[in-house]
């Protein structure tokens, strides 16, 4: 048997290298090729994305649902509450016409009070994650950049707001706003607690990011490119734009990433605790704190809140994860 020998390779023929998909690619390309292979970031970034245009689409589906959040349809239709305030159909009066059943003794629609609450935990926790991380960004790099006193002085600032028991803190001062912008014989306007509740969410929210920052900074600050645009005669102000903020981008969007879903969970948290949102304004929180005094004989009211959010805080704690795995792999457990 002849075994026929192999055939020559000429120059012309030579094996083609395939260069690596990462050649030639931008950093912001690089992270979406690593995002996007993460299926747990993409399923997280679905849900989170339904949430929030489940917010922004929340008079939309009204429409289309045929109901709104306030209407009391317990008591305005007849048949639909007991004698004692509860649903009269099982599952806390789920049906075609209430998906997710009613509210006990008001009788309104659960599901347009769910809708309608992820728009005012949204809404209050994108605003303050805004304002605390452009407070973060500017304390932060002043701090590492300036070093020195100013750096001693913001530093324990910083080491202040974070020992500080922010919930004692907000649950104290809540009625005393009140009472300075609120006489006895009126309501307190939602406007107002809504403000404020922003307002004390940045006051104790800002504190770790410009920690964080400060230490990228410190870092920063005593590299090459650096030293090398003071030598050239740049301005402080160039040298914070142009070299180091571009190098903190990372730190800065995982952080907000990873703040929002936690100020959606305080917001709720201190509506529950009666210091949040009032009526008649729908908010999670306050679908919590009635939950809990009417679970005995209606579960299913507790149930659809505490579902939506934790599937709401997970989906963006897990997107969380996978953008800062995208932007530095080798941080990935």
């Amino acid at each position: 048997m002849t075994i026929p020998a192999p055939a020559a390779t000429t120059a012309d023929e030579a094996p083609v290298v395939k260069a690596p998909e990462t050649v030639g690619r931008s950093p912001g390309q690089l992270m979406w090729l690593r995002f996007r292979r993460d299926r747990t970031g993409i399923a997280s970034a679905l849900v989170v994305i339904f949430f929030i245009l489940v917010a922004i689409l929340a008079p939309v589906i009204s429409w289309l649902y045929g109901k709104n959040p306030d209407t009391l349809y317990g008591q305005d239709i007849p048949g639909l509450l007991n004698d004692f305030g509860y649903p009269i159909a099982p599952n806390g009066g789920v049906s075609s016409e209430f998906w997710f059943g009613i509210e006990p003794n008001l009788g309104r629609d659960v599901f347009m009070q769910l809708v309608y609450g992820i728009r005012t935990s949204l809404l209050i926790a994108l605003v303050t994650t805004i304002l605390t991380t452009l407070i973060g960004i500017v304390v932060g790099i002043v701090a590492g950049y300036a070093g020195g006193k100013t750096d001693y002085f913001i530093g324990r600032v910083i080491d202040t707001v974070l020992s500080f028991p922010s919930v004692l803190f907000i649950i104290a001062f809540m009625p005393v706003v009140e009472n300075l912008f609120v006489r006895s014989d009126e309501e307190t306007p939602i406007w107002l607690r809504a403000v404020t509740l922003v307002i004390v969410l940045t006051l104790f929210g800002w504190a770790g990011l410009a920690r964080l920052l400060r230490g990228q900074v410190l870092t920063l600050r005593e590299r090459e490119f650096v030293e090398a645009a003071r030598v050239t005669g740049a301005s402080p102000a160039r040298i914070v734009f142009k070299e180091l903020l571009p190098n903190l981008w990372t730190p800065i969007l995982i952080q907000s990433t990873l703040l929002l879903p936690a100020l959606v969970t305080s917001e709720a948290a201190l509506s529950f605790l009666g210091v949040g949102m009032i009526e008649p304004i729908p908010d999670w929180g306050r679908m919590f704190r009635r939950g809990t005094e009417v679970y005995q004989n209606d579960i299913t009211y507790l149930i659809f809140p505490g579902v939506a959010l934790v599937i709401f805080v997970i989906a963006f704690n897990l997107l969380g994860d996978s953008v800062r795995d995208a932007f530095d792999p080798k941080l990935k457990r």
